[in-house]
């Protein structure tokens, strides 16, 4: 029993010897490590690019960037819904021409830029459909004009007319 004891003590405390003896430094010495660092050094400090021409054009600021993608636009006619915004016009050139004052005028000028393309009763909820969408009664969705946000509301549907509201202004209109 006593010889499985000391057994036991010597292959225990073996693997820690083995494993203190054999351990080495996984650092190179100094005068390798130099040449890494320098190597390193340059590296991190990248080349400073000469300046473009004035006179050529600037890939990731063209005019008329901030114009509305004509697929963008084309997908807004398909849909029915009023163009994208546009940006402001660059100096130099006319600026769009001024909205609608009031609520009345914004609401009807948006209505009129809506072309749904009819009506569709689904498990007995009308459902006003505007290109591919669906909209049903209560609906709130944004329209952009003239570069501002407005917030619609579908507040009722029948089978030939729709009505919209914004704000505390209510307008219906034929399909």
């Amino acid at each position: 029993m006593t010889s499985c004891i000391v057994a036991l003590v010597i292959f225990a405390g073996l693997p820690g010897f083995v494993a203190t003896a054999s351990s080495a430094s996984d650092l190179l010495p100094p005068s390798r490590r130099e040449v890494s660092v320098e190597i390193a050094t340059r590296l991190s400090r990248p080349p400073v690019p000469e300046p473009v021409p004035e006179e050529l054009p600037q890939p990731f600021n063209p005019p008329d960037f901030s114009q509305p993608d004509p697929e963008e636009v084309k997908a807004a006619a398909a849909a029915g819904l009023p163009p994208p915004a546009q940006a402001p016009a660059a100096p130099g050139l006319p600026a769009a021409p001024a909205g609608p004052a009031s609520d009345r005028e914004i609401l009807v000028e948006l209505s009129s830029r809506l072309n749904p393309s009819g009506t569709l009763v689904l498990g007995g909820k009308p459902l006003l459909i505007i290109g591919t969408n669906r909209f049903e009664v209560g609906t709130r969705f944004g329209v952009v004009f003239n570069n501002q946000d407005y917030e619609l509301e579908l507040v009722s549907i029948d089978r030939t007319t729709f009505t919209l509201r914004y704000r505390n202004e209510e307008t219906t209109r034929p399909f």
